[in-house]
């Protein structure tokens, strides 16, 4: 799955998204608001990880 189906599956994906990103609370999950760029940001602040890491492990769940 990329970006732009990501996006326009919001709906769908944010509860797997929960399970999968556990640290991610439902207002997080509001704040990106189905933008992948969003999201993948949130990913990295709450994680604390590089911009690279988010985005591989999005792209890694996102794939699945």
């Amino acid at each position: 799955m990329n970006k732009n189906v990501f996006e326009g599956k919001w709906k769908q994906v944010r509860g797997q998204a929960t399970e999968w990103w556990g640290k991610l609370t439902r207002d997080n999950r509001k704040r990106a608001g189905g933008k992948a760029t969003q999201f993948i940001g949130l990913l990295q602040q709450k994680y604390g990880s590089t911009r690279g890491r988010a985005q591989e492990a999005f792209s890694r769940r996102m794939k699945k």
